[in-house]
Formats: structure tokens, sequence, C-alpha cells
């Protein structure tokens, strides 16, 4: 009989740590991901001159959002640095001269949420404000329970054409082996993925 509980992830984490480390020593540490837009994101918005035009809008669950003089702007899956083009481009039939500087800035990742169900401590809705793979997901929710299946998590995805699954085999990880500590076998969550383990 195995017992899962948030010590196991705790100890699996740390015996990943000394691999990862490793990694890093050697430059193959893969830099973080920059931050895409999620519905439910609260950013700011500066027209740099224009007070008028300073915003804090909210992204729609459609990943839009509305801004004056521009209309509807798409926010999903964007760079703040894209959102800034954007607004920039939308804002160039107001000016005679170049558009002020937009700056866009991300005031509350509140969109990067996610959802762990099935055979887990405290199943529920996440929302990190931080980027977070699988394992950590799975700490967030107490850790695994005693019957759960690590070699069988799914993690489901919604995309434009659907939803998609992932299935995430972790039994090896927890048992303590680190031989593949890879973007594969320890996937990141994205917003609106739900996590099962079965």
């Amino acid at each position: 009989m195995k017992l899962w509980s948030a010590a196991a992830v705790a100890l699996a984490l740390s015996t990943a740590a000394p691999a990862l480390a490793q990694s890093a020593a050697t430059g193959a540490a893969a830099p973080l991901a920059a931050y895409r837009i999620n519905p439910g994101d609260e950013l700011d918005i500066f027209v740099w001159g224009e007070e008028r035009l300073q915003r804090t809008v909210r992204v729609l669950p459609d990943g839009t959002f509305s801004f004056p003089l521009v209309g509807k702007v798409d926010a999903l899956n964007a760079l703040p640095s894209e959102i800034e083009a954007r607004i920039t481009k939308g804002l160039e039939s107001q000016y005679r001269t170049a558009v002020p500087q937009v700056t866009v800035s991300v005031k509350t990742p509140s969109g990067l949420q996610f959802s762990v169900l099935g055979k887990v401590r405290s199943p529920g809705s996440f929302t990190p404000g931080r980027y977070v793979n699988v394992i950590e997901a799975l700490s967030f929710a107490g850790g695994p329970t005693e019957f759960a299946q690590l070699g069988n998590v799914v993690i489901i995805r919604k995309t434009q054409t659907g939803s998609q699954a992932i299935r995430v085999r972790l039994s090896d990880l927890m048992k303590g082996s680190t031989g593949d500590l890879s973007g594969e076998s320890i996937p990141q969550v994205r917003g609106g993925d739900t996590v099962i383990v079965p």
C-alpha cells in the first residue's frame, strides 16, 4: 500500500532540486517564460502625456478588452509588448505625429488560474500568481491521496480548436527517480487547465 502525502511531494521536489541545479550549472537551465495574458487578468495601460487614456482594465473571458479610441483589443495569450503595439496602431489615426509611448503592465495576474480534481487532499481552483508545473499544482492541492494513480495524471487544456488531454506520468518521480526532468515529463500548467489525478 502506497501512502502519498504533501511530504512525498516535497521529497520529490527536493530530490529533483540537485538535478535542476546541475542543469543550471552546466548552462542548460531554461529561462523563465514571458508572461502571456489570460482572461481575468487586470492590466494597467498608460499613454504618456494623455491622462484621459490611462486605464486599468480587466481582460474579459473571451480574451479581449475595450480601450478608448481603439475599440476592442485582442489580448488572449499576448505579451504586454504585443498589446502595446496593438494599442499604438489603433491610436495612429488620432495623432498627426508619432503616437506617445504606450505602456502595458500586468497589475494582477488573476487569470492564471487552474483546477486540481480527483484523488488529492484539497481539490479546488488555485491562482498562484506565477507559473507552476504539474507537481507544484499538486502541492497547491495538498498532494495526492493514498490511492492516487500518479502514473496516469491528466491535464485538460482548452485550445482554440477544443480541449486537449495531456497525460503525465509522475509515479517514478514521486519514488525519487530524477532521470527525466524535461518539460515533457513535468509540463507547465497554464491558465484554465484542469489537472485530474485518478
